[in-house]
């Protein structure tokens, strides 16, 4: 703890330097007095990483939810650290004292000496040390602009210009709560159903659309037996003697057996389609979840908390090498409920590819283009704006005067919706991600049951006589029963797996399936990103984009560029769009250089636009769990990622950004507004060419795909058209790892639509059986 906390203050320092604090204070766009301003920079400065109780939290992090195979790295380094022989050999002879005893641990060195240290870290020759500087950087800053009090508040968000929750949301919220009681009485929705009575309308108010198909596993075996039992599914409870005997379940000894029609494993725009296709037509469904479910009224719109509950690794997953970011959701509605909205349907090139080059029909098929329809119409997708957020505009506004193209992202959300905190679930449930339409589709049709906060452990099958290939019978699946482990099992007729491309391949695996190119072709569409300053003007009326826009808010996703996309030749390229960046994120990519410049730089948050290009990845990895990635970016997919930075850094001084950059570590930037146009193209050039492979810059990836890919042979694929496993029959997956290859733009209208089809197939399945339960 003596090492970490002597880490975080080297990134974030106490600094009383008022020259800095004069010049942060010009920067803020707080509305208050100049004293109070003032006064808010002041604290901020002198505010450190140990004064916010950081290093507590970030211990606490690495002991009990940080997974990564390298894990073991930081815990060494902070070990050796706290030694001075291990500081000698990690941090050399900057580390040396001129007196006696010469030899120091890392806390006892002068801060200046440490910043010194991390930064030869983050260039060193040594791989290692590289990793563990990018780890710490990440790590630290996500924690320390990200933590709130008992308050839900930071002291750092006044001084950066930050709210924390989206005040909107909240007055809504605290509105919303005090509507008279006659607005709830009888209110119809768009297929004319009608709520019975106030209190069914109050209970969706408060626990969500989805309330009536919920089953809470931590109740008592008896009421969730019943719950199940009242929602059509036939319900089994193996009674023990033994409060402790959960610990000894196993497949064959379960507490519960439930059987249905199909059990789906994930609720994401995979599993959320096929079950509700499947609810629909009638047959009984059962949603398997492994994260929990945050109706609109409890979600929190906290960065910290979100990540930590609605994400993929509490949001802290990273390639082994620690070279790509990855972000996934990990909660009731997967990444359609923290998605940034973006609805494209499969780009024409990538069709042709996919039925041409393998051999793959269905999607040059009516069925597929219908089902593109469908999701879409399900979704609401429509591409009007009424008003552009403050990265977008800047996009936008910088692709037109380079005269580059830039087109309108069609979004599942209204053309009003001017929401920078759906990254967190989206308050008003106006983002219409699987919560909001084809989960309502499983419940509202009484066929259906989503159970969360249980993780999958196999897939259970069996050979019957006469078949060459075991046939699907159901899946295991574990949860926490008064703080111990339990165990239940779903019989089905057919299962569905659909827990994304990070999580489908380890399933499978568990399951006894041992088809070669499971976890193979892992694809992550690379992102790397530049950023321009837009600071606010002396006369408010002449700032662009207008002084009341942030970076933070309005429409994640509303414009978009092909302009190094290649979508006319090869198909792989880069597209060009915008990310959802708080301060926690914003400060963990943002390169480090000191203290007081990661400060100063964090004052300028509210005001500083991010633009990216993303690849359409040639090269893949491979996946053995969610924290085991591997992944090295292809020669070529750097190539077009620096196509693609270059283009950005071009559109953020083009849209008028008075200072541009990018996340390389040398934290290089220039003033675009007092260099001559030589030295603004000398800059462009050499920072997009900068290497992205070798841990100095910062690649990110938020789509995850082909890791159980789909194609017409089991020596190349994990499935069939069909979405069916070559090993084991009645087993089908349903989510962006059954994709032949990475698709280029945001997955989410496509994994919908195949798994549309996914899902007709097992209709046909369905009805071939003689009986539903």
């Amino acid at each position: 703890m003596e090492s970490l906390t002597a880490l975080c203050d080297t990134l974030f320092p106490s600094i009383y330097s008022s020259n800095m604090i004069a010049a942060a204070t010009t920067t803020t766009t707080d509305d208050n007095d100049d004293d109070d301003a003032g006064n808010t920079m002041s604290t901020f400065y002198k505010y450190s990483a140990s004064m916010a109780g950081t290093p507590e939290r970030v211990g606490g992090l690495i002991c009990e939810r940080l997974q990564h195979p390298k894990k073991w790295l930081i815990r060494l380094s902070l070990y050796l650290l706290s030694t001075w022989i291990g500081t000698f050999v990690l941090c050399g002879l900057p580390s040396i004292s001129p007196s006696f005893p010469y030899f120091q641990r890392f806390s006892q060195i002068s801060h200046n000496k440490r910043e010194q240290i991390l930064l030869s870290w983050s260039f060193s020759f040594f791989h290692l040390l590289r990793m563990l500087f990018k780890s710490i950087k990440l790590l630290i800053p996500l924690v320390f602009f990200s933590q709130v009090d008992d308050k839900n508040e930071n002291l750092t968000w006044k001084a950066i210009g930050y709210p924390g929750p989206d005040p909107a949301a909240l007055k809504r919220q605290t509105q919303t709560c005090r509507l008279p009681k006659t607005l709830y009485a009888r209110i119809k929705d768009d297929d004319d159903d009608v709520f019975e009575d106030e209190q069914d309308c109050k209970e969706e108010h408060l626990f969500g659309p989805l309330y009536r198909g919920l089953i809470n596993l931590g109740l008592p075996r008896d009421i969730v037996a019943d719950s199940l039992r009242q929602l059509g599914f036939p319900v089994f409870i193996r009674h023990r003697k033994n409060v402790n005997s959960s610990l000894h379940s196993s497949p064959s000894t379960p507490s519960l057996v439930i059987k249905c029609d199909a059990v789906v494993v994930g609720s994401g725009s995979g599993g959320g389609v096929a079950a509700g296709v499947l609810a629909k037509a009638g047959y009984k469904v059962l949603v398997l979840e492994k994260g929990n479910y945050f109706a609109r009224n409890n979600l929190s719109l906290l960065e910290g908390p979100s990540m930590d509950q609605m994400y993929l690794g509490g949001g802290m997953l990273a390639s082994d090498d620690m070279g790509v970011v990855v972000l996934a959701g990990s909660t009731v509605g997967g990444g359609s409920t923290i998605n940034w909205s973006a609805s494209i349907k499969t780009p024409q090139h990538v069709i042709n590819e996919w039925s041409e080059s393998y051999d793959l029909e269905l999607f040059d098929s009516k069925l597929y283009k219908e089902a593109l329809d469908v999701v879409c119409e399900k979704m609401g997708v429509q591409s009007d704006i009424h008003e552009e957020g403050f990265n977008n505009a800047v996009l936008r506004r910088g692709c037109e005067e380079l005269g580059y193209p830039v087109n309108t992202i069609p979004r599942n959300s209204a053309p009003d919706h001017y929401c920078g905190w759906c990254c967190f679930g989206c308050k008003d449930g106006r983002k219409k991600g699987t919560c909001e339409t084809w989960l309502m589709d499983l419940v509202n049709s009484g066929n259906g049951a989503v159970l969360p906060g249980c993780e999958a452990i196999k897939v259970l099958h069996k050979r019957k006589k006469g078949k060459d290939r075991r046939t699907a019978a159901g899946v295991a699946f574990g949860f926490e029963y008064n703080g111990m482990k339990d165990l239940c099992v779903v019989e089905s007729k057919v299962t569905i797996v659909a827990c994304g491309a990070l999580s489908t391949p380890a399933l499978l695996k568990a399951s006894g399936l041992r088809n070669a190119n499971i976890g193979k072709h892992l694809h992550l569409h690379p992102v790397t990103m530049a950023w321009g300053y837009f600071p606010d003007a002396p006369d408010s009326s002449m700032a662009w984009p207008e002084e009341q826009k942030k970076s933070y808010e309005g429409g994640i996703m509303t414009a978009m560029s092909t302009v190094v996309a290649n979508f006319n030749k090869s198909g792989y390229g880069a597209v060009i769009q915008t990310p959802a960046l708080h301060p926690g994120m914003f400060s963990g990519l943002m390169p480090w250089i000191s203290g007081a410049d990661i400060k100063r730089r964090m004052c300028r948050f509210s005001r500083t636009a991010h633009v990216f290009a993303l690849a359409r990845d040639r090269g893949s990895g491979t996946v053995h769990s969610p924290s085991s990635i591997n992944y090295r970016m292809d020669a070529e997919d750097e190539k077009n990622l620096q196509e693609g930075l270059e283009k950005t850094l071009r559109i953020l001084a083009a849209a008028g950004a008075e200072e541009i950059g990018t996340h390389h570590s040398t934290g290089k930037c220039l003033n675009v507004k007092k260099v001559s146009f030589h030295e603004f193209e000398r800059f462009v050039k050499e920072e997009s060419a900068r290497p992205l492979r070798d841990l100095r810059g910062q690649i990110c990836s938020a789509h995850q795909m082909g890791s159980c890919r789909m194609g017409v042979n089991p020596k190349e694929s994990v499935v069939n058209q069909m979405g069916e496993t070559w090993e084991v029959e009645g087993l089908f997956v349903a989510d962006t790892s059954v994709f032949p290859t990475a698709l280029g733009v945001n997955p989410m209208v496509t994994v919908q639509a195949i798994a549309y089809c996914t899902a007709q197939s097992v209709v046909d399945r369905l009805r071939r059986t003689k009986s539903h339960y």
